[in-house]
């Protein structure tokens, strides 16, 4: 009955609403009772809920789906169910970014001597600092493709170290690792994991590692899931930004990456897999609990 209230609420300026409510077989004075009723506790809430459903899809820029939304709306002290997020999403047609099709870059060295594996898809660390993961990636934009290398902290999820160029020769990933360095943050004796690229089996990267005191570990061989925290930022940042924009040129494109990076990723998103909390702040947590005790 609802339903056919309010179809003729909005089609009252077109039609009479006498004859609308003959065509739909409802009665004159039901419908304006129903238009003089003060809306439900229930409907109110509803409405206020899609309001900022809408408004934190729009915040931040298509990238969440209604389980981050969820927990934005709890962060902003309305606890709603994921399947209410869900149901308003689908009402509104709100639909997140979505990734591409994953291309394979690594060119691996088979005559070089590549370090062990002293991960083994255990991509936990007790502390930030203790354990890295790193991979190159490519960037189209109409000058050529750009190259980022980045260096992840696998406690905290942040890129902690980033370099970008129009080639991906080691140099590219010896800057990364020098960023990470210079922020101070990488403890002695920290492992830094990444694929067995040829970049990363080269004297100049192996010299770059013991220069700075970290330990060099490799997955296999076209295993992804050996890198997987590396390659899921990638999949990240592809599918919320890369895919959905157009770069001129390689300096437009390293803009927008380090924007992304640094502000929105590193310090606005919130991951699953650190209790839906930043990169940043979950840095801060561990750096105020160390300094407490």
């Amino acid at each position: 009955m609802t339903e056919k209230y309010s179809f003729i609420n909005a089609e009252r300026d077109n039609y009479p609403i006498i004859k609308m409510c003959r065509w739909l077989r409802v009665s004159r004075s039901g419908f304006y009772e129903w238009r003089e009723r003060a809306p439900s506790a229930a409907r109110v809430r509803r409405a206020e809920i899609e309001r900022l459903v809408i408004e934190i899809f729009e915040e931040f820029d298509a990238c969440y789906g209604y389980r981050k939304i969820r927990v934005e709306l709890d962060n902003r002290g309305h606890r709603v169910s994921e399947w209410l997020v869900r149901d308003i999403m689908a009402a509104n047609g709100l639909v997140c970014c979505h990734p591409r099709a994953y291309k394979v870059t690594t060119v691996s060295d088979p005559a070089a001597e590549a370090p062990a594996d002293l991960v083994q898809r255990d991509f936990t660390a007790a502390r930030p600092g203790d354990l890295f993961v790193g991979d190159i990636t490519y960037v189209r934009t109409w000058e050529g493709w750009l190259y980022l290398a980045t260096m992840i902290d696998v406690h905290t999820r942040e890129v902690v170290g980033w370099s970008m160029d129009s080639n991906m020769r080691t140099p590219l990933i010896v800057a990364a690792v020098d960023m990470a360095v210079d922020k101070g943050i990488v403890n002695p004796e920290a492992i830094f994991h990444s694929d067995r690229g040829t970049q990363y089996t080269s004297d100049g990267f192996s010299k770059c590692l013991k220069g700075h005191g970290l330990r060099g570990s490799m997955g296999r061989t076209g295993v992804c899931w050996d890198n997987a925290m590396a390659e899921s930022f990638f999949a990240s940042l592809k599918k919320e930004l890369v895919n959905r924009v157009v770069f001129p040129t390689r300096k437009a494109a390293k803009h927008e990456i380090s924007k992304y990076i640094e502000v929105f990723y590193n310090r606005r998103r919130i991951h699953a897999g650190i209790s839906y909390n930043t990169p940043l702040a979950t840095r801060q947590a561990w750096e105020n609990r160390n300094q407490a005790a």
